[in-house]
């Protein structure tokens, strides 16, 4: 397929939308709620009287594919070879707000409005006659105004069995320009006289700043520095003078430090500072206790930012999920208008539920300001480690009891702090009651692939195969037994003969065990089956073999989802085997890769997996649901293999002797 442009600049875009068709939805207040756009007219096609066609959406693009997919949705319902589309993400000045890219929902949410929108400009060639084309749509004043209301009644979209562009493999729209080093991520962002800034971070959590001198920094040449309460920071002409500056200030920084909890008693302060009684004394059956700890997201690239200011008009480009919200905090920052305000968001190196923010994007427009020239800033790795929010910390409680056929009969499931995503058990329960209780966290927390549901789905699961050998029942035939969930049992079973279950687990190799574990989130469902050895002199897990079968509906493009799910293994591999943030003293002990271990090459398993099509059903989102089984499978693997029950994460074994 030859390269096709996946980014327009301000010129060409006017060039483009100055004449043509403009194809327009208007999303239910219900639908916008969700991230599907606002109870308003949106600009979401464009057509020129070239023939050419723009697809515009709010969502981002940071590695997941719905650059891709979008166009593929657009090209789909509009006939079109993908290669004659333009697509413009994630910039404030010129596409509907779609809501945050988060959460699985561009799928769901903004996936059909694109497609309703193609499709209503498909019916318009249609009506149009025979023999007519895009361009002639966009010559016709009569006809483009009949489109720019709200979408017309009965509108229908291709059905999945008839698909010629969804369905199958596409490589990415970005993929050459990111191979060939063109694409220009938002740290790559260079503007005419542009500065470099550094910002004065407090050498501890909850640090406050009593006194700094910034004299001697603004004598060193071309540096701006300035302070605004508590926020201190320096511009200069290269990123080698901007660390100077900052060495200068730092040494004059005087700080009162605060009392803050280590890693160590992590659990102990989450449980004290529970909002309410944490566990349950119903005396059931069975009872347990699962930690999780806090991890960063790690993205392959760091926030940054550049900022410009130009006749009070602000200008950034930065890296971020939600660039409205970004827009909205400078508005409120800088006491502007909303739409003095321009977020334009590259594709960026990596979210995973960590860039929702924007913090470099605020810090260089307060130091743009200040030094009246465009600044970037850039934060480095320990930075990113240190003062990017964190996937919560979960303490989580269980308590359960069987009756006398080995069901579960009662279950009491308490998460402290993560939060309720997948708190609810997909088994058959006769009793039951799950709940979420919130904490004082003692480092600042945000969303994760996945989020809590990764934690809850690891208790769960970990605590199933606890039950199941309490029943005296086979791990899958267990589960089979209390699920009613037909999508569940579907990819449970497609993993378990995959895996060749029954036989592996009967006929375990010395030092190794197999293990499984399943659940729901976001609409889809996943299983997985896996392999491991323990070290016994360290009692660290090394994953072998994992199969994992998928399920999320109608597939829409079969390549983006295997790496979708590959991806989710290999994350899910992290918080399982070797990543948790740790603490002491209001500072982070492991800021940097080579303590902080995120999986390398060698981690890698021999990895098998099952998608499942289900063109009967819409599509839902895949980016995150395929994390949830991989530690559950590991931990369970774990008790096969050594007898001892892992209910913390990282998972680990006793060591040797």
């Amino acid at each position: 397929m030859p390269h096709q442009p996946t980014a327009i600049d301000r010129r060409e875009f006017i060039e483009l939308t100055g004449a043509g068709l403009l194809i327009v939805t208007a999303a239910p207040l219900a639908e916008a709620q969700r991230g599907g756009g606002a109870e308003r007219l949106e600009a979401r096609l464009h057509i020129a009287e070239d023939g050419v066609i723009t697809i515009l959406t709010g969502k981002i693009e940071e590695g997941q594919g719905a650059l891709t997919e979008l166009a593929m949705a657009a090209a789909e319902e509009l006939r079109v070879p993908v290669s004659q589309l333009r697509m413009v993400l994630g910039d404030t000045d010129r596409v509907p707000n779609d809501g945050t890219t988060a959460g699985s929902r561009t799928t769901p949410g903004t996936f059909p409005l694109v497609r309703r929108a193609a499709a209503a400009a498909r019916q318009l060639l249609v009506a149009a006659g025979p023999g007519k084309s895009y361009a002639d749509l966009a010559r016709s004043p009569e006809l483009a105004a009949a489109y720019k209301q709200t979408l017309p009644a009965g509108t229908t979209v291709t059905a999945a069995k008839d698909w010629r562009v969804l369905g199958k493999p596409h490589v990415r729209l970005d993929g050459r320009d990111i191979v060939t080093g063109a694409h220009r991520f938002p740290s790559d962002i260079v503007r005419p006289n542009m500065l470099y800034g550094r910002v004065l971070r407090p050498p501890s959590y909850g640090a406050e700043l009593t006194a700094v001198d910034l004299s001697a920094a603004q004598e060193m040449p071309g540096v701006t520095a300035m302070r605004d309460g508590g926020f201190v920071a320096c511009a200069a002409p290269t990123t080698f003078a901007a660390r100077q500056a900052l060495d200068t200030i730092s040494a004059t920084a005087r700080w009162k430090t605060a009392a803050h909890p280590s890693s160590q008693i992590l659990f102990e302060h989450l449980r004290r500072n529970a909002k309410e009684q944490v566990l349950a004394n119903a005396g059931r059956k069975l009872k347990a206790t699962f930690q999780v700890a806090y991890v960063q997201h790690a993205p392959m690239e760091p926030r940054a930012a550049v900022a410009e200011w130009r006749n009070d008009r602000l200008t950034v480009w930065t890296g971020s999920s939600n660039c409205f919200a970004v827009r909205q905090a400078l508005a409120d920052a800088f006491r502007v208008a909303p739409e003095r305000v321009r977020v334009l968001v590259p594709h960026m190196g990596g979210g995973f539920g960590g860039k929702h923010t924007g913090e470099a994007a605020l810090e260089a427009a307060r130091l743009a300001k200040e030094a009246g020239r465009p600044v970037a800033v850039r934060w480095t790795r320990a930075e990113e480690f240190t003062w990017a929010y964190f996937r919560p910390a979960a303490l989580i409680d269980i308590e359960a009891g069987l009756d006398a056929s080995g069901s579960i009969a009662a279950w009491d499931f308490t998460n402290c702090n993560s939060g309720a995503s997948a708190l609810a058990s997909p088994y058959r329960i006769a009793s039951r009651r799950e709940r979420f209780v919130g904490s004082d966290p003692p480092l600042r927390q945000g969303s994760y692939r996945c989020l809590a549901a990764m934690a809850n789905n690891f208790a769960r699961e970990a605590f199933t195969d606890e039950l199941a050998e309490a029943a005296g029942q086979d791990p899958l035939e267990f589960r089979l037994a209390q699920l009613d969930n037909p999508r569940i049992k579907s990819v449970l079973v497609a993993a378990a003969e995959r895996f060749r279950w029954a036989e592996r687990r009967k006929k375990r190799r010395p030092g190794a065990g197999v293990g499984l574990a399943c659940g729901t989130e976001k609409n889809s469902v996943v299983a997985a089956c896996c392999e491991v050895e323990v070290d016994r002199e360290t009692g660290v897990p090394r994953l072998i073999e994992i199969v994992q079968a998928f399920e999320c509906g109608a597939i829409l493009n079969p390549a983006n989802l295997r790496s979708q799910v590959e991806g989710c293994i290999m994350m899910g591999l992290g918080p399982a085997l070797r990543e948790a943030i740790e603490f002491q003293d209001g500072r982070l002990t492991n800021a940097k890769f080579a303590s902080y271990r995120v999986p390398r090459f060698r981690d890698l398993p021999k990895t098998e997996l099952i998608l499942m099509d289900r063109k009967d059903m819409e599509p839902v989102g895949a980016g995150e649901t395929p994390i949830i089984a991989v530690a559950p499978a590991i931990a369970n693997a774990v008790f096969h293999a050594t007898g001892h029950r892992a209910r913390s994460m990282p998972i680990r074994a006793p060591r040797k002797g």
